[in-house]
């Protein structure tokens, strides 16, 4: 008799019942030094996350110092008064801990990942850092440098130069937002120590800080760990500083970044427009996301499927900046890249596509398998503490209630044809939009200025 025939077969296993999915809620709670702590326990991940929030704008840089909360972001896990740098690289390293650090227009965020069995470590090293950093000259001026030399880099990345300019083109010559998030070489290279220290204190401190932690937190006293290491931080109460509002000039108009000989075309195009603060933000994700939020949206179905003019063409919102009275406003943009003689033909089929979408509308296919992909996936999405944390952390920068997230899924199952499609024609009017391209003006600008789509202007690449 053969093995095979001695094998025992059992039935295929069946799928279980589904289980009901909410994004979680965290519990609210403040320190002693008036530092806001939100905790949520997550049940087997035995990684726990921990989102600082801190609120250091950039808005609040001075005059002049463009990119100096990106350094001082950057130099917080470079040594404190008990650890030069590479002892306290050491340190994480045994703790098996990683943090990271980042400055946008909200504020300086800094991100823990760290076992939950050395949770007390890592949230010591992460103390130490916010209440005694070192800003070590040399190690400022090392910053410095290695920031001067990114910046080329990004000044010949299409995307990124196509971001630069944007900005430019969007916001009042006064405002932070219509400059490089993290400075220019003429800012950066003015930053010192001193300039750091500077910023630290007149806008770093507990009272106006919050800290997000996300994990399995079984048996662990996380109010007496919190307590010993970030609720040792002390610092001076503070008052709310003013958010400036966001204005912005969409004017229909195309702005070229010549660069001559590009075999491609980067192009970006955007406008302001509502936050999540806005009752129309579900319906505008979900119309956004039919547009061009996926393989098979309407811009890709277009010029990457019929014409074959691009591998991908993405429409997104992205929050800038929320204030606490709920005021604030999202980019709302399509990019992508397309080759150069073709980029003519291809941003004339795309504003069709916007034209075709404003006069038929969207289909309740196209809203039904958004509706399952941005909702669907979202128990896979959050698997990890580190998702959990860092959209936690999303909602305290944009002024939003904890349970924002879990709301918005409910919003997006709810919302329907109509709404989306009303939605996305308002986020991108054909007549209100900006179109950034970098690429060869030689070949690209005659054929743009055909389609009548706005003046053409010509810049040159730095």
């Amino acid at each position: 008799m053969t093995e095979l025939a001695t094998m025992e077969f059992h039935p295929r296993p069946q799928a279980g019942e589904p289980r009901p999915w909410a994004f979680p809620t965290p519990e609210r709670g403040t320190l002693d030094n008036g530092l806001t702590v939100l905790r949520c326990h997550r049940p087997g991940q035995k990684i726990v996350a921990v989102e600082v929030v801190l609120n250091a704008p950039l808005d609040a840089e001075p005059p002049g110092l463009d990119g100096v909360a990106t350094i001082m972001a950057r130099a917080f896990s470079e040594g404190t008064d008990r650890h030069s740098a590479e002892e306290f690289a050491a340190e994480l390293e045994r703790a098996g801990a990683t943090l990271d650090t980042h400055a946008d227009h909200p504020g300086v965020r800094l991100s823990l990942e760290v076992p939950a069995s050395r949770l007390a470590k890592g949230l010591g090293l992460l103390a130490d850092a916010l209440r005694a950093p070192a800003f070590a000259d040399s190690e400022i001026e090392r910053l410095v440098r290695n920031r001067l030399d990114e910046i080329p880099h990004e000044l010949a990345n299409p995307s990124r130069r196509a971001a630069k300019e944007l900005s430019k083109e969007l916001f009042p010559a006064g405002s932070r937002m219509s400059r490089p998030r993290q400075g220019t070489e003429e800012t950066v290279g003015a930053i010192d120590a001193a300039a750091v220290r500077s910023f630290y204190r007149r806008l770093v401190r507990p009272s106006t800080t919050t800290a997000v932690v996300v994990g399995d937190l079984t048996g662990v006293d996380l109010d007496g760990l919190l307590g010993e290491t970030l609720g040792a931080w002390t610092g001076m109460p503070a008052q709310p500083r003013p958010v400036p509002p966001v204005t912005a000039d969409d004017t229909g108009r195309v702005v070229i970044v010549d660069r001559p000989g590009s075999v491609q075309t980067q192009l970006l195009i955007g406008r302001i427009g509502p936050d999540r603060h806005d009752r129309v933000w579900p319906a505008q994700v979900l119309g956004t996301y039919c547009l061009g939020g996926t393989l098979t949206s309407r811009l890709d179905r277009v010029l990457r499927e019929e014409k074959g003019y691009t591998y991908g063409v993405r429409a997104f919102s992205q929050v800038l900046r929320s204030a606490p009275d709920g005021s604030g406003a999202a980019m709302l943009a399509i990019s992508g890249s397309v080759d150069t003689p073709n980029t003519g033909p291809a941003l004339e089929d795309l504003f069709t596509v916007l034209r075709k979408l404003a006069a038929e509308g969207l289909t309740d296919a196209e809203r039904d398998v958004a509706v399952q992909n941005l909702v669907g996936v979202a128990p896979l999405k959050y698997e990890t503490a580190a998702a959990v944390a860092s959209t936690l952390a999303d909602q305290v920068e944009q002024h939003l209630p904890d349970d924002y997230q879990a709301t918005l899924y409910q919003q997006l199952a709810a919302t329907g044809t109509v709404e989306a499609t009303a939605a996305v024609v308002s986020a991108f009017p054909v007549d209100r939009l900006v179109t950034v391209l970098v690429g060869d003006a030689a070949q690209i600008k005659e054929p743009v200025e055909a389609l009548g789509i706005g003046p053409v202007t010509v810049v040159a690449a730095e």
